[in-house]
């Protein structure tokens, strides 16, 4: 297990049913060899006694802003100083209006506004009320003020619901501490991502589209700022949460789509291109719905703006990653278009098989380089997205490092 030691974490618990969770993510951190110190809101101490969590840190929880004896001990100032991280977890609806509006009416709110250090928020709540627009403007405008946001997952409630607001696992939170403990490989790499399919308009009513979910590029977006990277995802019309921490530019058509990659490209480390954007549009959209007045009907399509090959031309340009969806001859199609479009590297796969790719929860690639390829095996997009992140770090480090000796 990586070590903690020497890492000081203020864990701050609000009330919900969640707040069991927390009492094994304190032994967790401490296994790990961090110092931990709980504090906990009146509501929290509804549903876990701080006796229990006493007794896992070895510290007293604080409980009060106006604790005399606490104060004696170490007040709440130095209490927000002494940390390396104050997560809370779970973080309530109520909790994260109060933090976003800045409001100090309980101890753990005083610290998040006193604390220098990183904060961190686990959201613990139900799936509606996690999509209530207000706790999504809270969520946003955090987020906005670099407050780390973790999950919320999807899954059962505790009410019977089933959807987004779930606090993650112990184990996924702790990995978490590891993770911002432990610079990932990207770390301070600006990273611009494209997902999502695009639509091109026929008119006001119908499109031309594609099958794409977006699924593999949001995996991405996450796996990358797990790995320290800033995160620019331009994104098509998808039904997917944004994943915390990116900067979310949410287009339409592939044209709308080249113009928010080429106004960002310029000064961008790495550009993957994961979105399946459609070569064609119709050449002339109709301003009025097309009503139906024969048996058939022509369209004259004409081609799109190819944005990766026109990211991979820019002088300088960043480190260019393309996928290549196909239905027949996956690898003789991905090593054309990674020779002809000049990347370095390309990530390939089968799609249409109902198994993998499109409108599915899993994937396999096969990704190739100049000199080289590598295989990912059939997985959750999530874990593929993690090894492909991976490798995609490993080669960026290798070509940055061969710029620089040649200068």
């Amino acid at each position: 297990m990586q070590s903690l030691s020497n890492k000081k974490v203020l864990l701050g618990i609000t009330g919900g049913i969640a707040a069991y969770k927390s009492a094994e993510l304190v032994r967790l951190l401490i296994k790990a060899g961090a110092e931990v110190r709980v504090v906990m809101t009146p509501s929290a101490q509804k549903f876990v006694q701080p006796l229990t969590y006493q007794a896992l840190s070895g510290h007293r929880v604080y409980l009060d802003l106006f604790d005399a004896e606490a104060e004696s001990a170490m007040d709440h100032i130095e209490l927000a100083r002494w940390c390396d991280l104050l997560l809370v977890a779970p973080a309530s609806a109520d909790f994260l209006g109060k933090m976003n509006a800045g409001y100090a009416d309980n101890l753990l709110l005083t610290l998040c506004l006193a604390s220098p250090q990183p904060v961190a928020v686990a959201p613990a709540m139900n799936q509606q009320m996690f999509a209530n627009p207000a706790t999504q403007e809270n969520i946003k405008q955090l987020a906005a003020k670099q407050v780390l946001l973790w999950g919320p997952a999807s899954g059962e409630q505790a009410c019977g619901d089933v959807g987004l607001g779930r606090m993650l696992e112990a184990q996924q939170l702790f990995d978490n501490v590891l993770l911002h403990f432990s610079p990932g490989k990207l770390a301070g790499v600006k990273l611009l991502l494209t997902a999502g399919p695009t639509r091109e308009a026929i008119d006001p009513v119908r499109y031309i589209s594609n099958r794409s979910s977006g699924k593999m590029g949001y995996a991405l977006a996450a796996a990358a700022i797990e790995q320290g990277a800033s995160v620019t995802l331009v994104s098509g019309p998808v039904a997917l949460p944004a994943p915390a921490g990116a900067d979310l530019i949410a287009v339409e058509s592939a044209q709308q789509m080249y113009d928010a990659v080429m106004q960002r490209a310029p000064a961008s480390d790495v550009f993957i291109a994961c979105a399946a954007v459609s070569d064609y549009r119709v050449d002339q959209a109709a301003n009025q719905k097309i009503k139906k007045s024969s048996d058939s009907l022509s369209l004259k399509l004409v081609l799109n703006a190819d944005i990766l090959a026109t990211v991979s031309a820019l002088a300088p340009r960043p480190f260019c990653v393309g996928f290549a969806a196909e239905t027949q001859d996956v690898e003789k199609y991905a090593l054309g278009k990674l020779q002809q479009k000049k990347l370095d590297m390309i990530a390939a796969n089968q799609v249409g098989d109902g198994n993998s790719g499109f409108e599915t929860d899993f994937n396999q690639l096969e990704v190739f380089w100049r000199d080289g390829r590598h295989s990912i095996g059939h997985a959750s997009k999530a874990e593929v997205a993690n090894q492909l992140i991976e490798l995609i770090a490993e080669r960026y480090t290798c070509a940055r490092s061969r710029q620089a000796q040649q200068t």
